[in-house]
This record gives C-alpha cells, structure tokens and sequence, in this order.
C-alpha cells in the first residue's frame, strides 16, 4: 500500500511539474513603420486600436522598447539573431552596401527559430522576411522556421495586391491579383489567414509564430471596409501620388484603415488561440520595426517624441511594445525598463528552458516580464547609413548620444527631456566623452558597411510617401 501511494504522489508531482515547466507558445507579432503614438495605448486619439489596446491591458506595456535601428533589415536581424548593428553582419539594406552586392542572413548566423528548433518548438514566419535579398544563405528556412510564406525581400513587399507570393521556396502566381489595380487578396488577409492555419495545424505542440506584417509600410493602401469608419470625420486631405508605390488616393483614412486592419488581425488572432485552448499558454508580443514613416504630425504617430524612421532620435527607434501571457504576466503593467529587439532571443531562450548557443548582445527581459530584478545592460548601441550619412547612437543610463556625419555630437537627458529638444554635449564633456568611446570600442568593422558617405546602388527603403525610390 505504501509503495502504491508513493508511485500515485510521484506521478503527481511529476504531472505538476510538468504544467509548470510546460514550454509556451511563442507568437511575435511585428508591423511595419508604425509609430510609437499610433496605438490607443501610448495615446493614439484619431485612429482605433481596440485589440491591441485590450492584448496591452491583458498584460505589460513598455514605454521604452527599441528596434534593431530605425529600417528595415537590420532591425529584424537584430530581432532574429540576439546581435545588435555594432556587431551584427546586416547593418543596412542591401542598397548601402560597400559592394553594391545584396546583403542576407548567413549560414553561421543562429536566428532565435534555430534555437527554439533545439528545444522542441515548430516555427513559422509568415508576412515579409527581408533578409533573402540574393537566395541564398538567408532562406526562412534555412534559418530555422519550418514554414515560410510571404516576401523574401524589401522590393516585393512594397505592394498588397502581389502577382506572386512565396511559400516556402515555391514561388506561387496568384492569378486574381493585379498589383497596379489594387485587384485581388490584401496580402496581408492572407497572412492572417495562414498564420489561422498554423496555430490551428500546431496545437498539441509549442509552436513560435512570427508575424511581420507590412502595414502601415508604403503602399498606403487599404480595402474599402477598412477606411469606411474614417472617411466622414473631416479630416483633413492628403492627396497621394502614385508612382512606383500604388497609394490610394486619399492618404490619411487609408492610413488609419491599414492601421485598424491590423488591429483586426490582432484580434482574429488572440480569438483563435481562445477557441483552440492555447489562450492560458502563449505567450504574445506586439510591436513594429521602426518609426513611422507617413506621418506628417496629424496623427502623431511619434507620441512624445523626436524624429521618425531613419532617424536616430527616440521616434525613430522607440518603438510600441505589449506582451500578453496569462497566468504570468500580471495584467494592467507599465514599465519604464529598457529593452531592445537583440534581447527577444535571449527571452525567448529561457522561455523554452535553453541557453543562447552563441555569444549575444541580448539580455533576456522574462524577468521583467515575471516583476522579477532584471538584469541591465551597460548601454544600447543602434547606426544606420542613407542619404544622411553614417549615424551612431547610444543609451547610457538616461543619457543619449548621437553622432551624425558632419554635424555636432548631441547629447540629451532622456529622464529631463524624452523629447530630445536640448543639446547638453557642451555641458558634459565627460560624459561625450565616455559615449563616443563605447561607439568606438564597441563596434566591430564590416567590410560592406564603413562608417563612410555612400550613394544608394538602387532604389532604396526611404521615408518619402509620395517617392518612387522608397
């Protein structure tokens, strides 16, 4: 009798056990040059954001989450390999190359879904993955994910009515589409529609979805339903001109539609997860890559902030951020701790009870998110090299620094004035001093990316909404 009820306690124990250590579902879901102020919960007043809104009161927003840098594919290597533009190998796009060669992930490179792969998790990145410019080593799945669908590259992910699309390395036509028209499919429906698929398909076992959305990325363009809530408030015009971009006509209600589409998105998503019982164990992230783009101050998508995408100033890279896990993330938080895109690998790591295999410059946020003591970095290291010329930033503490080609050394105090509006570089020598020496000790040459003045090879990611070279 007493060894039956010593083999009945273990079991349970071990039954326990495993539900507390039971690895969780894993869903990242990232758009595209959206700002900081676009989503009701960092202030957003024009345009309507209710499941995002309701995914942050569920759980933890932070005011102070960065990007990989402020376009496109740095930032989500950043994101995918835990290595931040000081050291990673994609610094730019492939248009600023030295060489004038495309730019992709490399084989020697682990992405954060080559390391949940090692702990058991099927993974899927499904929207635009930007980081297979040449077809070759940057391949999704060549980088850990099982499935792909969507665009491989910056280019193709430009339109949202696409003549073909990706899956995985099946080119597919999609004979209903007419790009120039605006005929067919909104991709981005699609990719809601798969990523449905996925979680449906990948129940009975933990799963990392990556979504990367392209809206509110030029083209701005969206459906009819999606404008129609904003299209009799007397807004103000902004006529668009269509060139390489396909815009709708009327610039700020398709906007505001691309916008609350993806807030529809949102909330197919997390109703799905509740139909599918997986609600209580994934964990769920939203976010975008960079600062906005369109924006012309009637939206105030850059909340209190300066600057906007490729720009180095807080609007630039501080991105909206809320995270979601029931039974773990305490609902109703807001926490001012800094986090950056290269600290996803780490967290999702210790999430799936493994380590990073490499050497990183993340540090994992879980305990943030648990109201545990989080460890903190000595500083955040972001560059970008466009038209403007080569841009170093860092953050030390409440200090900000930026170096910009042939323009003074600025420097802000973040805790005074988030706004960046006064240059204290005169002022605190010492500290310009101690941050213009980490921008040069912690950075790691490339080749294809010297701190030099380039000219772009082709059209390039830029933030002009009405240029055909975006």
């Amino acid at each position: 009798m007493k060894t039956l009820l010593t083999l009945l306690l273990a079991a349970a124990c071990t039954t326990a056990g495993a539900q507390v250590t039971k690895k969780p579902n894993i869903i990242y879901i990232m758009a595209d040059d959206m700002g900081y102020g676009d989503v009701g919960f960092n202030g957003q007043k024009k345009i309507k954001t209710p499941n995002i809104d309701q995914l942050a009161a569920e759980g933890i927003i932070f005011t102070a989450h960065y990007a990989g840098t402020s376009v496109c594919a740095p930032s989500r290597a950043a994101l995918m390999t835990g290595v931040n533009t000081a050291h990673g190998h994609i610094r730019e796009l492939s248009a600023w190359t030295a060489s004038g060669n495309a730019i992709d992930l490399l084989d020697e490179e682990i992405t954060v879904a080559e390391e949940l792969k090692r702990a058991g998790y099927s993974t899927a990145v499904i929207g635009k993955w930007g980081m297979d410019e040449s077809n070759t080593t940057g391949k999704a799945n060549k980088q850990g994910f099982d499935y792909f669908y969507g665009y491989k590259t910056h280019t193709e992910a430009h339109h949202y009515y696409p003549e073909y699309i990706w899956e995985n390395d099946t080119k597919l036509v999609l004979a209903g589409n007419v790009t120039a028209e605006k005929k067919g499919e909104y991709s981005n429906d699609a990719f809601t529609r798969k990523a449905l698929d996925f979680i449906r398909n990948h129940k009975s076992s933990p799963f990392f979805l990556y979504l990367p959305y392209t809206v509110p990325h030029n083209e701005i363009t969206a459906p009819a339903d999606s404008k129609a809530p904003y299209e009799n408030l007397d807004w103000p015009k902004r006529p668009m001109q269509a060139g390489h971009y396909y815009h709708d006509a009327e610039g700020n209600t398709a906007y505001a539609g691309m916008v609350s589409r993806l807030d529809r998105y949102v909330g197919e998503i997390m109703a799905e997860l509740k139909k599918q019982g997986l609600d209580e164990n994934t964990f769920v992230i939203f976010t975008s890559d960079n600062g906005p783009a369109f924006d012309n101050g009637f939206f105030d998508s850059n909340g209190p902030y300066r600057g906007r995408k490729l720009t180095l100033y807080e609007a630039g890279v501080r991105e909206p951020f809320a995270a979601r896990w029931p039974g773990k993330i305490k609902p109703g938080q807001v926490t001012a701790q800094p986090a950056a895109f290269w600290d996803f690998l780490p967290t999702a790591c210790e999430m799936a009870g493994i380590k990073p295999s490499k050497k990183i410059d993340g540090i994992s946020y879980l305990p943030t998110l648990l109201g545990k003591t989080q460890p903190q970095h000595d500083f955040f290291y972001w560059e970008i090299n466009e038209t403007q010329g080569p841009v170093q930033a860092i953050r030390m503490g409440k200090w900000k620094g930026i170096n910009a080609y042939q323009k003074p050394f600025e420097l802000y105090d973040l805790e005074a004035d988030p706004a960046e509006t006064t240059n204290l570089a005169e002022k605190n020598p010492g500290i310009v001093a101690k941050i213009r020496k980490t921008m040069f000790e912690t950075r790691t040459e490339n080749p294809e990316f010297p701190l030099t003045k380039r000219t772009a090879h082709y059209g390039n990611d830029g933030s002009g909404v009405n240029e055909k070279n975006e």
